[in-house]
């Protein structure tokens, strides 16, 4: 266990200070590792929404953040990342008891990469230039950029570091403000970013943080009126419904990374099958499957199948859960009770739907209080099964056979998902063509998982509309502006 010990405070942050939610309701923030409760959280509703958003406003309107110059707000940013940095032990020990993931990972990966986001977009902004257009000499065409406003964002508990630097990074970068509704079952590390971001000099009002529930909170700032853009990760289901109110309020800006049931195709060709075995294993496991761009398809050619899965079932092992404070475990717990009631009913229908269970199956480390999965997987499973076609977030993984090039993309295809996928082959003319023709966002290639923050992120289909990561990101949280000017030339 770390020697750090975090004190957490679970007021929302509205304006530069921490509040109680305005009615006084809260609610237990409990973690996964061991069932304890960790502190109260405010309960925020529309009435802290409505703080939080006149807050962003007012900043945003007389320009204490939008309207200093870019290397002004790349200077604080760049001391906000390094303030990330500075906490990192605390934020990642945090963030490990409060959604269950290993605390090795939490520093390792959730920290560094949102420090670097941080840093990046801090970088980007001043390195950004505006177009003039190629007009008549009669007339100067200038086409700039400009923030959008206030911008809503609301971010899942998965990787809750990740998920809101990725929003909140560009959102600021570009000159917004921003309200930040974290998922209520992980909400202590969003609270304490904003604390640093004060610490760095980002001034009052700017990055403001209301804790609660969906409905209660999510809700309110999707459909408030004051909101100029609403950026979103979680589940399809909700993100169909943060479309639906953003045309229902004020036609906002909606901005929705969302679910995936991502392939993985191993042909027999494979370079280093050693490693695609290394990589499906890792992948799906990783963060106790909480992923939505978890390989939670695999499509191994049949006649290598059989050796494929024989050094797979090797490696599960290593994956067993255990206490994720402990600093050499990889698998921790599953962020809740309701996931894990989800995840193992998506095993029971496996199950019941004729898919042969050849690792874990059953709940783990009952007696720790925790929220526990073995790592899981299924051979046998056809396209029509329930484990096949959607999105578990969990420790599961689902094989399924191939013979032929044609089909296995076309059962690849058949998802209503299209987030990423993965093509593991020796010839480079079948993986131009497989890429080329899979529905979806990223294509790994002899690799699962590699990552950059120059890259965009993002899906077709059903897995959401827009790219987080990258100079695109820019697109979501500025206007497009044209500027013409009529020229009489004296000469």
């Amino acid at each position: 266990m770390s020697t750090i010990s975090p004190k957490f405070d679970g007021r929302a942050l509205i304006n530069g200070k921490r509040v109680a939610a305005a009615d006084g309701q809260h609610f237990e923030c409990i973690s996964p590792v061991d069932g304890r409760v960790l502190t109260q959280v405010a309960r925020c509703g529309a009435t802290d929404v409505d703080a939080a958003v006149a807050a962003a406003r007012t900043a945003f309107d007389d320009k204490r953040w939008s309207g200093k110059a870019p290397a002004q707000r790349k200077r604080l940013m760049m001391q906000f990342a390094d303030l990330i940095q500075q906490h990192g032990e605390e934020l990642a020990l945090t963030e490990t008891l409060d959604m269950g993931k290993p605390v090795k990972y939490a520093r390792a990966v959730d920290v560094n990469s949102a420090a670097n986001c941080i840093r990046w977009y801090g970088e980007a902004v001043d390195k950004i230039y505006d177009e003039i257009a190629p007009t008549p000499s009669t007339a100067l065409a200038l086409i700039t950029r400009e923030p959008v406003g206030v911008v809503g964002v609301i971010v899942p508990w998965n990787y809750p570091m990740i998920m809101a630097s990725w929003k909140i990074a560009p959102a600021l970068a570009a000159g917004n403000s921003v309200v930040l509704k974290p998922s209520e079952k992980s909400p202590l590390t969003a609270l304490r970013l904003a604390e640093l971001a004060l610490e760095a000099g980002i001034p009052d009002g700017v990055f403001n943080v209301v804790t609660g529930y969906g409905p209660e909170a999510g809700s309110p700032l999707a459909l408030h009126m004051d909101v100029d853009c609403i950026a979103f990760t979680g589940s399809t289901r909700v993100g169909k419904q943060i479309h639906v109110m953003a045309g229902q309020s004020n036609l906002k800006r909606a901005w929705t990374e969302l679910g995936g049931k991502s392939p993985n195709i191993v042909f027999a060709d494979c370079p280093n099958l050693d490693k695609a075995v290394e990589a499906a294993v890792g992948s799906i496991f990783f963060n106790q499957g909480e992923s939505c761009n978890a390989p939670s398809r695999l499509f191994v050619e049949a006649s290598i199948k059989e050796r494929f899965l024989e050094k797979a079932l090797k490696l599960v092992p290593g994956y067993a859960p255990a206490d994720p404070t402990k600093p050499d475990t990889v698998m921790g717990a599953v962020v809740d009770k309701i996931q894990l009631s989800t995840v193992m009913r998506y095993i029971e229908s496996g199950k019941s739907e004729g898919a042969k269970l050849i690792a874990g199956g059953e709940q783990a480390l009952v007696e720790s209080g925790g929220c526990y999965v073995q790592p899981t997987i299924f051979d046998g499973v056809t396209p029509e099964m329930t484990v096949a076609r959607e999105e578990i977030f969990g420790p599961v993984l689902s094989v399924l056979s191939f013979t032929d090039t044609a089909d296995v993309v076309r059962q690849a295809n058949a998802s209503v998902y299209g987030l990423q996928a993965g093509v593991w082959t020796s010839d480079l003319n079948k993986a131009h063509g497989v890429a080329r023709a899979l529905r979806a966002g990223t294509v790994h290639v002899n690799q699962y998982d590699e990552d950059d923050i120059t890259v965009p992120f993002g899906g077709f289909k059903q897995s959401g509309v827009g790219r987080d990561k990258s100079l695109h990101a820019f697109d979501k949280y500025t206007e497009t502006k044209t500027t013409w000017i009529r020229i009489d030339s004296p000469v």
